[in-house]
């Protein structure tokens, strides 16, 4: 059975994988995740996803490489993570009262070599938000890097009026996408597709 690598430092993504019973090794890839100009967010998450698993691909050679990346954007505007209280909420005026999409990348390298992306979007709605409710939400300090400078898990949940997608993928990764793409190419997820 060969080893599943997660090229990721996120505790998200470690939770929800142990959520279906899988328990990677974790090497984080260190990549520069500037998005290009004029980049969408959709090939931003992709090429990000892809370009952490090529990182740490070659130091673990016959094992399944897992990456991703997850951005939020309203309309052309890529927002990630809030550099500091300002910036958050700026974000968050940005994001009140409007829907906004959350671009999950995933990135599977399998033993032999072959690399299989997907992009996953996830439509989010927030209530539009009181000058109280920014400033509270900032004194939390959990948008602290987060894209899109919240985390579903925390208060930034009791936001949310509406989403239409893959729930996982706002935590950090599809877990329904990520097991179609592992299972689909020979890794044992449990689910009893074994090959």
């Amino acid at each position: 059975m060969s080893k599943l690598i997660l090229a990721s430092a996120s505790p998200n993504r470690l939770e929800l994988l142990a959520q279906v019973g899988i328990v990677p090794e974790v090497h984080p890839a260190d990549i520069d995740e500037t998005p290009l100009k004029n980049e969408t967010a959709r090939a931003m998450v992709l090429r990000l996803a892809e370009g952490k698993a090529r990182a740490i691909a070659p130091s673990h050679p016959g094992c399944f490489i897992l990456a991703a990346d997850t951005t939020v954007s309203v309309g052309r505007r890529i927002i990630g993570k809030a550099e500091n209280e300002t910036e958050q909420r700026k974000f968050m005026e940005l994001l009140s009262g409007r829907r906004h999409r959350v671009w999950g990348g995933i990135c599977v390298i399998t033993p032999e070599g072959k690399v299989i992306t997907r992009a996953v979007c996830t439509i989010v709605a927030f209530k539009r938000f009181t000058e109280a409710e920014i400033a509270a939400y900032i004194a939390t300090g959990q948008w602290r890097g987060k894209a899109g400078g919240y985390g579903i898990q925390g208060f930034g949940g009791a936001f949310v009026t509406f989403i239409g997608g893959s729930y996982s993928n706002i935590v950090g990764l599809s877990l329904y996408d990520t097991m179609i793409m592992l299972g689909g190419n020979g890794y044992d997820t449990g689910t009893g597709h074994h090959r």
